[in-house]
């Protein structure tokens, strides 16, 4: 499967986030909740990007909610065959490919691997795509696609996984350590005539975790 077959690619950096969360039952449970909005946020929009741009202006994880693409030079993944039928392509027919680190102020947010098929973009869009550093999102905004999601995967759980029926787990000293990687989606993208235009692969960092705990007596967001 591609999504548990891709290499890490999310930078070094990014597993500073989420440093001032203490480890204790009641922020263990705080992470787990935020985790499983998160996802499914992720899961129900149509735009990722547009997604982490929400994320980043609840969380105030920048003095502006934007999200900018940088893109990773010197990668290249070829198209699997099982991609091609994904895609409803032939073996002949151009795929190109982007990887990108989507940030928001000075966090990567997200690491995406992203397979689109230039015929079924505008060449406007496929210039943006091959010239600019321009989020893929906003690049194919004005095609009004859909998503449908391939695979999901958790990849950064806070409490153990039988901790409903053996309580919470003790407080700990120090914080929690928050992994590099905490989400990873694969999805298909469509035009609104139903045919598909992108395959990604999202790896979403422990970046997004990058914010204090609410107060205990406060609400969480």
């Amino acid at each position: 499967m591609l999504l548990a077959g891709l290499s890490c690619a999310v930078p070094a950096a990014a597993a500073e986030g989420g440093t001032m969360w203490p480890d204790t039952p009641r922020a263990r449970l705080e992470l787990e909740t935020l985790i499983a909005t998160l996802d499914a946020r992720l899961l129900s929009h149509p735009s990722a990007t547009l997604t982490l741009e929400g994320w980043c202006r609840d969380h105030d994880l920048a003095p502006v909610a934007h999200v900018v693409a940088r893109r990773v030079a010197g990668v290249v993944r070829v198209p699997s065959a099982e991609q091609r039928r994904e895609l409803a392509v032939g073996p002949d027919e151009a795929i190109a490919y982007r990887r990108v680190e989507l940030a928001c102020g000075g966090r990567v947010l997200s690491v995406a691997d992203n397979w689109y098929v230039p015929s079924r973009l505008t060449p406007a869009m496929n210039d943006l795509l091959a010239r600019t550093d321009t989020a893929f999102g906003h690049v194919v905004a004005d095609l009004h696609f859909t998503r449908r999601t391939l695979d999901s995967a958790r990849l950064f759980t806070p409490l153990p996984d039988d901790w409903e029926r053996r309580g919470l787990p003790p407080a700990g000293a120090g914080r929690i350590a928050i992994p590099a990687e905490i989400l990873r989606h694969r999805a298909l993208l469509y035009r609104q005539d139903g045919l598909p235009f992108s395959e990604v692969v999202e790896t979403y960092t422990g970046a997004m975790l990058d914010f204090p705990p609410p107060p205990a007596d406060g609400p969480s967001k």
